[in-house]
């Protein structure tokens, strides 16, 4: 059996949102409302702990929503060129070769980056773990054509998935 490391259970409330305020990007009030409903030894396990987090995000108001998408950061943006985005995220990017990317790739990402900002008010999220650069890219080409309903929901299924690849990276084979 593997369990996150530290095991959820076994913190307070300070240490466990020390530990996975992050998983959600910049947003510890998902890990807080997680622990707030009550964190048994299932929590240990890193899908088991997704599903808590993802709940506290699914009942959260419209606007509450929508912030959790802003703070996330564009793809092959301004914030990675200037060395800002977390080291969860850099490390993502990076895994999928954005931090590699073409001249042409980086105008197709910025002019996409600020189509899609405009259109739906919140940055292009696809979880990148398994994915290249010319896989984004085409998503977000396709993606920007969606209704601002449709790329809501896509996008909240997608930070999900980013924060249970994240889950899954602390988890330790006992």
């Amino acid at each position: 059996m593997s369990t996150l490391q530290p095991r959820p259970s076994q913190l307070d409330r300070d240490g466990f949102i020390q530990a996975f305020g992050g998983v959600y990007e910049h947003s510890p009030w998902i890990a807080a409302g997680a622990f707030d409903a009550g964190l048994g030894p299932d929590a240990d396990q890193a899908s088991r702990l997704a599903q808590k987090m993802a709940a506290v995000v699914d009942m959260a108001e419209p606007a509450k929503k929508l912030a959790l998408l802003q703070a996330h950061p564009e793809l092959a943006g301004k914030l990675a060129i200037a060395g800002g985005l977390t080291s969860e995220s850099k490390r993502e990017q990076a895994g999928a070769g954005l931090d590699q990317c073409s001249p042409e790739e980086f105008d197709q990402f910025q002019l996409l980056n600020q189509r899609y900002r405009a259109r739906f008010d919140f940055p292009f999220i696809i979880a990148v773990g398994g994915l290249d650069r010319v896989a984004i890219l085409s998503a977000f080409a396709q993606r920007v054509e969606n209704s601002r309903q449709i790329e809501f929901e896509t996008a909240l299924k997608q930070v999900h998935r980013i924060a249970l690849l994240r889950l899954r990276r602390m988890v330790k084979a006992d």
